[in-house]
């Protein structure tokens, strides 16, 4: 894994994990210890995407590897509206708001990044998708999706109405998909201009585990996405794991063989669309831990049609931790490296796809993030 650099954000600010000899250096906290829930990165350039109704919502750029920050706003928070009601206390912080930023009011904070045909994207809380073209320093909206006629029905998950997924096409800038809580996929064929919501279920899918869902709908309270080669598409929902191969048009249920149909991270292979990782937890109300207090990454080879325990490494007893949406990410090549982080602060990687791991990092603040810079 020499070489490798994980950007990790958490409840306190972005940490990069860079992988050196037989160990990992820690870096961090960075982003003035903004809450991130998303980065990505490209060579030297990183962004770290986050905030709250206090900080308000905005990305972080860099430059130069992580070494020096500058923070685009998108919405004021709260601590703005303080500073400039006490100026006299600002002072003696040695603090000042921050200028007016363009969409104050319409968004709390941001909540996942992608890289996009030169651009980047973002998506916040409540739900919109931004488009920056000068790397990160002005957004603008992306009407499409944000006037999309179904909006006024879209319900908030338990984080709020969040668009917390994008997955794009490296191959076909014209394909994007979003994952909405509560509202479901949307894909759009034309960049952006229009979109379709997809939770179709397949004809052989199984009856729907929930009172929300229906014969004909997989449901819409999606907690993440990921694509391999091609269009297929995986997605770990609130109350299973489905897989489609045309885009997002229908999905097979193919949640048959884990302990649990509830889950946050699905983390697909770049070359091999067969190969997927998730996470199972015991269930919504029943702690959100590994079943059994036993922690196990689940691995499938063929699509989802079967799933095995991959423990090696993991804590086997008294394992209480959540992973959260977006904290795993898969490397590139064969064999792929895959991470991820937990609620209670530690760092798992595997060098050989999910078969064993080893903790690279503990004691961090909540992790929210795990991702890799290209």
């Amino acid at each position: 894994m020499s070489g490798t650099r994980l950007l990790v954000g958490t409840t306190k600010g972005l940490f990069l994990l860079d992988a050196a000899g037989d160990g990992w250096t820690v870096t961090g906290p960075l982003c003035d210890g903004w809450p991130v829930n998303h980065a990505a990165g490209e060579g030297d350039r990183l962004w770290a995407a986050g905030g709250s109704e206090w900080f308000g919502a905005g990305v972080f750029r860099s430059q130069d590897g992580g070494r020096s920050w500058q923070l685009s706003k998108l919405a004021n928070g709260q601590s703005d509206a303080w500073l400039a009601e006490n100026p006299e206390m600002a002072a003696q912080f040695g603090m000042e708001p921050a200028a007016p930023a363009p969409f104050t009011g319409e968004v709390d904070a941001v909540w996942s990044l992608a890289l996009w045909d030169g651009r980047l994207l973002a998506g916040t809380k409540p739900a919109t998708l931004f488009a920056s073209a000068d790397g990160g320093a002005s957004w603008e909206k992306i009407t499409g999706l944000t006037d999309h006629p179904t909006r006024g029905e879209w319900e908030p998950g338990g984080a709020g109405l969040t668009l917390h997924t994008i997955v794009t096409d490296p191959g076909d800038p014209a394909k994007l998909w979003a994952g909405i809580s509560a509202a479901g996929v949307f894909a759009s064929e034309d960049g952006g201009a229009s979109w379709e919501r997809r939770v179709r279920r397949s004809n052989t899918a199984s009856p729907p585990r929930s009172p929300f869902g229906s014969p004909d709908e997989i449901g819409y309270c999606v907690h993440n996405m990921g694509r391999g080669p091609g269009d297929v598409l995986y997605q770990q929902n609130h109350h299973g794991v489905y897989r489609s191969r045309d885009g997002g048009r229908s999905w097979d249920d193919i949640t048959a063989g884990l302990p649990s149909s509830f889950g946050f991270p699905v983390g697909v292979h770049r070359e091999d669309p067969d190969m997927l990782w998730v996470l199972p937890l015991n269930g919504d109300t029943q702690g959100r831990y590994p079943p059994g207090a036993q922690a196990a990454v689940w691995k499938s080879e063929d699509a989802g049609e079967t799933w095995r325990a991959c423990r090696e490494g993991l804590p086997q007893e008294a394992c209480y931790f959540t992973v959260l949406r977006q904290a795993m990410a898969v490397g590139p090549g064969r064999p792929a490296g895959v991470y991820f982080g937990t609620n209670t602060g530690s760092v798992f990687a595997s060098a050989d796809e999910g078969e064993s791991w080893q903790e690279i990092a503990r004691h961090l603040p909540t992790v929210l993030c795990v991702e890799l810079a290209t």
